[in-house]
């Protein structure tokens, strides 16, 4: 179902519009279009944080997609920002409106939703109308122009007399996001709106959801579990766990320079290897010991851990960064191949050493299915370092 939390934008010369008459920001069209700030939310009488702390700007025209696990507040903060739920603490700032305690009708946002609720006995036309018909008086005429002009946007100007049970998954899909479009509200919101489609429509919808956003121009916040959707899709990043902002960023910033080791083993697939080390020196050299390598340090990873000798630390280090060579060549470790995975012009290689599960990623045949052992070098210049606890160290 899609819905429009609010109908058409509050004259700015309204005086009884609640949300006009809340205190202006005072930073007015420079700051962000959409601002959470500092939003908490309880449930059950405050026996579970839902999310806490939460603080995220969106520009006019961003892209920003919230991922995360199951439960991790992701969709909670996306129902604060439509008002669908109302935060304990924090507030949220509109086109410098703050509309924290607004109902969501008065918020001009539109919310997709995870499940394609359309009214079956409507035509499109009438399901994409029905917002404007509801909550509006333009004249028919310019509802007629803007249930076409999006019609023709979405590709399904075509359809706009079929019933919802004569069209596919993706188009039904189509027809929610043109609902909401029609309301031209100040940003969109959607919740996991692909969750129901196979994977071939889901990367048809992405492009499509993208090119859209991108045509409009206007902010769009949308919630996944899916890391690789999030990576796809987003301008912005916003990765959460427990509640809790873990990172904010661009996909390459969050790919290549996580801030801890949750970040770090989220995003990516294959994941990346995660090994228990311990930091050793040897003739003043620095090096990190597993059960199955012992490898030297970078003079930048050196200089972080020169006074951890004899400390445990978790070494990170992507699929893409370790070589993988014939079991006779010199390299770090020798590890035997358990499965070689296809991954059209790649192949991901898994691998066990010393009771310890690894995974590397090859370009296609480079490892032949009846390999038993290779031989494999790591990049540890490109690795990453962590306390035991998930605080990064470099």
């Amino acid at each position: 179902m899609s819905g429009n939390t609010s109908n058409t934008a509050p004259s700015s010369d309204s005086t009884d519009d609640p949300v006009r008459n809340r205190q202006r920001d005072s930073a007015g069209a420079d700051e962000s279009h959409v601002r959470v700030e500092q939003i908490r939310k309880t449930f059950n009488d405050g026996s579970v944080v839902a999310c806490e702390d939460v603080n995220i700007d969106i520009d006019e025209g961003e892209f920003v997609v919230l991922v995360g696990p199951s439960g991790c507040g992701k969709t909670t903060t996306l129902r604060c920002i439509a008002g669908l739920e109302q935060p304990d603490d924090g507030r949220i700032v509109v086109d410098g409106d703050d509309v924290t305690d607004a109902k969501p009708k008065d918020r001009n946002l539109a919310f997709v939703f995870q499940s394609i609720a359309l009214f079956p006995h409507m035509t499109v036309r009438r399901n994409i109308r029905f917002g404007l018909d509801m909550n509006t008086d333009l004249p028919d005429e310019e509802k007629d122009r803007r249930v076409e002009d999006v019609a023709e946007t979405l590709g399904i100007d075509g359809m706009l007399d079929r019933k919802p049970k004569a069209l596919s998954g993706g188009q039904q899909q189509r027809v929610s996001l043109g609902r909401a479009m029609v309301m031209e509200p100040d940003a969109f919101l959607l919740d996991e709106p692909f969750s129901a489609l196979d994977a071939n429509l889901r990367d048809q919808m992405r492009v499509e959801v993208k090119q859209i956003q991108r045509e409009l121009n206007k902010p769009m916040v949308f919630v996944t579990h899916d890391q690789e959707e999030a990576m796809t899709l987003g301008d912005k990043i916003v990765v959460m766990d427990d509640g809790n902002v873990q990172q904010i960023g661009t996909p390459h910033e969050i790919y290549n320079d996580p801030t801890n080791l949750f970040v770090a083993d989220f995003i990516g697939s294959p994941s990346p290897n995660l090994l228990d080390c311990t930091v050793v020196e040897d003739g003043g050299e620095l090096r990190l010991r597993n059960a199955a390598f012992e490898v030297s340090v970078t003079d930048e990873q050196a200089a972080v851990l020169r006074e951890r000798v004899g400390d445990r630390v978790v070494l990170g280090v992507r699929p893409e960064y370790l070589a993988l060579n014939d079991a006779e060549t010199n390299g770090a470790f020798t590890a035997n191949v358990d499965v070689v995975e296809p991954l059209g012009d790649r192949d991901a290689v898994h691998l066990s050493a010393d009771g310890q599960s690894l995974s590397a990623v090859t370009p296609q045949g480079r490892v032949g299915r009846r390999t038993d052992e290779v031989a494999v070098e790591m990049e540890i210049e490109r690795a990453w370092l962590f306390e035991t606890d998930g605080t990064r160290l470099v």
